[in-house]
């Protein structure tokens, strides 16, 4: 006699927590986070510091509120959310700024919806949106990227994407960007955020996610492939114009939110068809944010409305429960 034992899914058994996803996340990071110390010095130590520990004490005060106890913070998705809320600022914001992002991120963007797993949008770009509109002047500024300067003064300097920009409006082409060179943003010596200068970096983090198993190839691959294909389109069409498609790829925040910001397990499809479409949409917004709208950056806005998108695409791209027949079928 056969015994047949039900049990509730899900009935997939993984050695792979939350907490080893985050930490792994947070260590494929660090790469990218050392040259940002290394450019930008004390004054990016003060912001990964001020937004790390901001993170965890209204983490830890909210789960305190909401009656939950305090050992929900070592999972490391309050310390993550920090990292990559410092990881998109320059490194002269404000201490306050940072702080103010910090409860956005947390609060707003987290906990609101009731914490880890159900928030819709994700926190670290919530805040950085948030900041972005509130203070243009003080998240528009760029200091200039120099062997970790100890002072605490800045120098500021334009992005690559900020010098395309203004480059088009005053003379309607790029100009000297044409000629750009890949090593300044591949090794991290350009103006931008702290954590976004170096592709190179970010690169190396992005290939350990995808060589753990913690992210899959289908969002990152697909995001930046069809910046690399819509750039390069317009780049034939009129290089004078259009930036070539790999100063595309090497400038702004695309690598580090194709990588891991993008791939966001909360915010994010499930289906491998979904994460597709999910990065296709990133990419399309990016784009055309680059090169026709107000901002010289699009990656925090393109992956913010796609992840307002990521329920209707889970809704039309998931798998048919086995045993069930579509509207077609059973008229049929």
């Amino acid at each position: 006699m056969t015994t047949v034992v039900l049990t509730p899914s899900p009935h997939l058994r993984s050695p792979q927590t939350i907490e080893r996803a985050m930490y792994a996340v947070i260590l494929a990071l660090l790469p990218g986070t050392a040259v940002g110390v290394y450019y930008f010095g004390v004054n990016a130590i003060r912001v990964f510091l001020l937004s790390i520990v901001g993170c965890l004490v209204l983490e830890g005060l909210a789960l305190k509120i909401r009656g939950r106890g305090l050992e929900a913070l070592k999972d490391g998705s309050a310390a993550l959310t920090g990292l990559l809320l410092a990881m998109n600022l320059p490194s002269s914001t404000p201490g306050w700024m940072v702080l103010v992002g910090a409860i956005v991120a947390v609060l707003l963007g987290k906990q609101v919806f009731g914490g880890l797993g159900y928030n819709p949008f994700n926190p670290a770009l919530v805040a950085r949106v948030f900041l972005l509109i509130s203070f243009p002047v003080a998240l528009t500024s760029w200091p200039e990227p120099r062997a970790f300067p100890l002072s605490l003064d800045t120098v500021t300097k334009a992005t690559p994407l900020g010098e395309m920009k203004t480059n088009l409006l005053m003379t309607g082409t790029i100009g000297d960007i044409a000629n750009y060179g890949l090593m300044d943003p591949l090794l991290g010596r350009m103006g931008g955020s702290i954590g976004e200068i170096s592709a190179a970096a970010l690169l190396i983090g992005g290939i350990y996610l995808l060589w753990r198993g913690i992210i899959t190839w289908h969002i990152p691959v697909s995001y930046l492939a069809t910046v690399f294909a819509l750039t390069g389109a317009y780049w034939v069409y009129n290089p004078e114009r259009f930036a070539s498609p790999v100063f595309h790829m090497v400038t702004g925040g695309l690598m580090l939110g194709a990588f891991f910001m993008a791939t966001d397990y909360v915010t994010s499809p499930v289906t491998a068809k979904g994460m597709i479409v999910f990065g296709v949409g990133c990419g399309l917004i990016t784009v055309f944010i680059r090169l026709f709208g107000g901002y010289p950056e699009g990656v925090s806005f393109a992956i913010l409305l796609m992840n307002a998108a990521t329920p209707i695409i889970d809704r039309y791209t998931r798998t048919r429960v086995f045993g069930t027949v579509t509207g077609k079928e059973a008229r049929t």
